[in-house]
């Protein structure tokens, strides 16, 4: 069992003073330091975005008594989102995101009635479905967002491949940049002749670029 209500800490990344930020929360198996979380967060600081990384509390409990756990429950997770973006309200606007589980619950925080202010929502490799069960969608939710959304996806992810994205009714506000051959933390395969970090590279300029678009002050060069 969880502490649902367990203080939240950060790992922060780019100047305090940015002109816009960004909440980034981790998947559902690896936490918040990974070296997957803190590149995409290193780069984003790079470019002029102040970044909060920060752990669900079943996350941050592994870290104090070491046991693996599933997830917390959906009202929890959702609970932890709206005590986040509680902490980091501030004059800069505000995005939310993560990776795979961590952006699809920012994705579902961001589509609750009540909640507004957000500027955007990115995802970095959304999870569309479990891999091998393509008809269990979790995209209904995606007409109800209350800000744009920006997916970074990679081709071959066995959570929605490009060719299986293609067929879904994806709403026009909702952005997809395709990190080629990417799995779904983005890695390509040798043979593709990329690497992870052109993968990364591209998802934190499509990432900048989604900012820069939606936040007037921001400049991401």
């Amino acid at each position: 069992m969880t502490d649902d209500n367990a203080t939240i800490d950060f790992l922060f990344d780019g100047p305090a003073d940015a002109a816009a930020a960004i909440a980034l929360a981790h998947g559902a198996g690896a936490p918040m330091d990974t070296p997957f979380m803190a590149g995409i967060a290193g780069r984003l600081g790079a470019a002029g975005m102040r970044v909060a990384r920060f752990e669900f509390p079943y996350m941050a409990l592994r870290r104090v008594d070491g046991r693996k756990r599933g997830p917390d429950r959906p009202p929890v997770l959702l609970d932890a989102w709206r005590r986040v973006t509680d902490r980091l309200a501030g004059p800069a606007p505000l995005f939310v995101g993560g990776k795979s589980m961590g952006g699809r619950y920012a994705s579902l925080f961001a589509a609750e009635p009540e909640v507004r202010g957000l500027a955007g929502v990115i995802a970095l490799g959304y999870p569309f479905h479990p891999p091998g069960k393509p008809e269990r969608l979790r995209t209904e939710h995606l007409g109800r967002l209350n800000a744009p959304m920006l997916i970074v996806q990679g081709e071959r992810d066995s959570f929605g491949t490009r060719e299986e994205v293609a067929r879904y009714d994806v709403p026009d506000d909702v952005r997809i940049a395709w990190a080629p051959d990417g799995d779904h933390s983005l890695q390509p395969r040798k043979s593709s002749g990329r690497s992870t970090e052109e993968n990364l590279d591209l998802a934190a300029l499509a990432i900048t670029r989604f900012v820069a678009d939606l936040v007037p002050g921001f400049r991401n060069f």
